[in-house]
């Protein structure tokens, strides 16, 4: 089938008739920008319109919830923000879950987050409560050239708000991150240090968190830990 007679042949099946169905398939094609490609055989298709046409068909009837399974896996950047904003835009109106082991798509789009685990729910919240519980939350990095690495860390250990200090060197640059004690916002003090002392800085930046170090974090056994230890 092309992408046409497909969209076409499932209007039909959810029921809809004459002209009913050809808006259901027009609306359908719209949303997911599949007109280039209609009369097209789906299996001549990349993997990106593939997806898009599976999207198609999965909205064409306006289901009040809506199950997706990896919905942009395979979609270049500008189709990823295009399925993205489709999906922000539908859930004003529907109830949406996504299954996904790529955590970007769960802080792009995602207001609820659950971590499953062999079968048991090991964490459910916002992104940002998630976030909140990374040793990156609220960690600031700064970079300056090599040659201020020790008095920059030396510096910035002896700042009131700053638990642990780590650092990474690359080439003639180094990378000095600031881990907060009890999470609290410390990138005021450090930024007003960097002026103070006149360094040299080729990067600031503040981290809300990382979802990775928080899934690793919770999905890890103690058992594995330990040998990974």
């Amino acid at each position: 089938m092309t992408a046409r007679q497909f969209l076409r042949f499932i209007a039909h099946i959810r029921g809809f008739k004459g002209a009913e169905a050809l808006a259901r398939v027009q609306a359908a094609v719209g949303k997911t920008e599949l007109d280039d490609v209609l009369d097209q055989p789906i299996e001549t298709l990349s993997k990106g319109f593939k997806r898009r046409v599976g999207l198609a068909q999965a909205i064409l009837h306006d289901p009040p919830v809506l199950i997706m399974d990896e919905p942009t896996d395979g979609l270049e950047p500008n189709q990823k923000h295009a399925v993205r904003s489709l999906i922000k835009d539908m859930a004003a109106q529907k109830a949406i879950i996504v299954s996904t082991h790529l955590l970007e798509e769960v802080e792009a789009i995602c207001t609820r987050a659950v971590i499953i685990d062999r079968g048991r729910i090991v964490a459910d919240g916002t992104p940002a409560e998630l976030l909140s519980r990374s040793r990156y939350h609220n960690a600031v990095t700064i970079v300056v050239p090599t040659a201020q690495r020790s008095d920059v860390l030396a510096k910035i250990k002896a700042l009131a708000g700053v638990a642990s200090v780590e650092s990474a060197a690359h080439a003639a640059l180094v990378e000095i991150t600031a881990f907060p004690r009890n999470r609290a916002l410390i990138v005021e003090d450090v930024s007003a240090l960097a002026v103070r002392e006149k360094w040299d800085v080729r990067g600031l930046r503040a981290e809300a968190g990382r979802l990775d170090e928080v899934f690793r974090a919770i999905t890890t056994h103690d058992t594995a830990r330990a040998s990974a230890a």
